[in-house]
């Protein structure tokens, strides 16, 4: 019991990655910095273009994106570059979710 207590827990403490990653609008943001080359960066004009969503859209998602972890940016000047974080951690605690949601099944199935 406690382990699903634990995994209550985990899956709580990665809720807001979930539901950054989980609107197919940030999917779309987020395959965009992906394409070409991911660690130079988009401004929110080439996201716009990319996605086919409005820049205020665009500015709101990668608002929800970064508060998430998931994009970071960098400025030159008057322009904003976003670009996927380099923070993996998010990323590794969902990893460790999976893994023990993973085993809490396995272990109901023996």
């Amino acid at each position: 019991m406690s382990s699903l207590k634990q995994l209550q827990k985990e899956l709580s403490d990665v809720g807001d990655f979930l539901v950054a990653l989980g609107d197919e609008k940030r999917q779309a943001i987020i395959i965009a910095l992906l394409a070409d080359q991911p660690c130079q960066g988009k401004r929110v004009s080439e996201l716009t273009t990319a996605t086919a969503l409005s820049r205020p859209a665009v500015s709101h998602h990668l608002k929800i994106l970064k508060q998430a972890g998931l994009v970071a940016y960098r400025r030159e000047g008057t322009r904003n570059y976003y670009y996927l974080s380099h923070d993996t951690s998010s990323i590794n605690q969902l990893k460790q979710v999976l893994d023990d949601v993973t085993s809490v099944i396995q272990e109901a199935a023996k």
